[in-house]
């Protein structure tokens, strides 16, 4: 006879984990059908964080040009340097060979002096804190020597100092290499938003910038300001000149530039030379607190670690280069965290 046995039941604890499981499922896929997708940022939220990073990219590059006018600097001494060096190596020759001569015409009479025979297989220096030895020497001689003595120190301390700067250049184009990237990895970042932008979001974003460079121009020409000094005017005119033309991180002329690029520029057009980056800038004439004391012509610094400077333009304006992506343009001074001005 067949056997017929009952099937087997799924014990409790496993029905309640399948139950649990498929009400968590439920659940989720509820959830997922509902949830809103992920707002695209709005045009201001880009623009926001696109001058962020702009501002973060223009300190970097302060930071670039300061270690670019370092390494232009050590290059030029390292050059004089070695010049120099050389030089002194050839009048050392010279030297030597003098003593060389007195020693082959002693020779020659069968007289050499010892102390000459000495020199010639030895270090000057010392020879000659061998006191013992300097009487066996005519004045000429003594002072031959004393020559070659200071011309070896000096070679020696020179030899030195360009092994130094080789040094100092290194670990500055090292610093300049971190800053470069630094900048544009800072603006990569700014274009990438950018580029999340519909096309029409990106025209109304430049309108915008032109409508309001227009209306600083327009301030800027029709307000009653106090006249600049000669050289600080013509410094202005030059930075006028070349409206229009756009900011690229340390370039300091003629037909780009940055911020301090801008204003080192006009101030060489008018024969005044100042320093490349904004910080140094900062120290390079009186200082004025007060915007309303502020002169066309005077430089005007922004934000607390002065990255940021330009020409005033009188009427509460400023003439500069802004950032990447735009041109040197006027603007209004209470855009930016206002500092101090200066005055050549």
């Amino acid at each position: 006879m067949a056997s017929h046995r009952r099937p087997k039941q799924p014990s409790r604890a496993r029905v309640t984990v399948l139950t649990t499981a498929a009400a968590a499922a439920v659940v989720l896929s509820a959830q997922a059908a509902n949830a809103a997708p992920s707002a695209k940022p709005s045009k201001d939220e880009v623009k926001s964080k696109v001058d962020k990073l702009y501002e973060e990219a223009e300190k970097a590059t302060e930071a670039y040009d300061g270690a670019k006018e370092k390494q232009d600097k050590l290059e030029k001494d390292i050059s004089t340097l070695q010049d120099k060096v050389a030089r002194g190596q050839d009048e050392l020759n010279q030297l030597r060979d003098g003593i060389g001569t007195m020693a082959s015409a002693q020779y020659r009479s069968g007289s050499i002096d010892p102390s000459i025979q000495l020199f010639l297989s030895a270090d000057p220096d010392d020879y000659l804190d061998k006191a013992s030895t300097l009487d066996q020497l005519s004045g000429q001689q003594v002072e031959a020597l004393k020559k070659i003595q200071e011309k070896q120190r000096e070679l020696a301390q020179e030899r030195q100092e360009a092994t130094d700067k080789l040094k100092d250049l290194a670990s500055t184009r090292t610093e300049l290499g971190k800053k470069k990237k630094e900048v544009q990895g800072k603006l990569a970042d700014a274009q990438k938003l950018l580029n999340s932008l519909t096309a029409q979001e990106r025209a109304a974003l430049q309108a915008d910038q032109a409508r309001a460079s227009r209306d600083s121009m327009r301030n800027a020409l029709s307000g009653s300001t106090v006249s600049a000094s000669g050289r600080a005017g013509a410094a202005f005119a030059a930075a006028q000149s070349v409206i229009g033309s756009p900011y690229v991180y340390g370039a300091s002329g003629p037909s780009s530039f940055d911020c301090s690029g801008l204003t080192s520029w006009a101030y060489a057009q008018a024969g005044v030379s100042i320093p490349r980056t904004s910080q140094a800038q900062a120290n390079a004439g009186t200082r004025i607190y007060s915007q309303s004391d502020l002169r066309v012509g005077d430089l005007v610094l922004f934000y607390g670690d002065l990255h940021h400077i330009g020409l005033y333009a009188g009427n509460g304006q400023v003439l500069h280069a802004p950032h990447t992506g735009a041109s040197v343009r006027y603007e209004s001074i209470g855009n930016m965290p206002f500092q101090f001005g200066v005055r050549i």
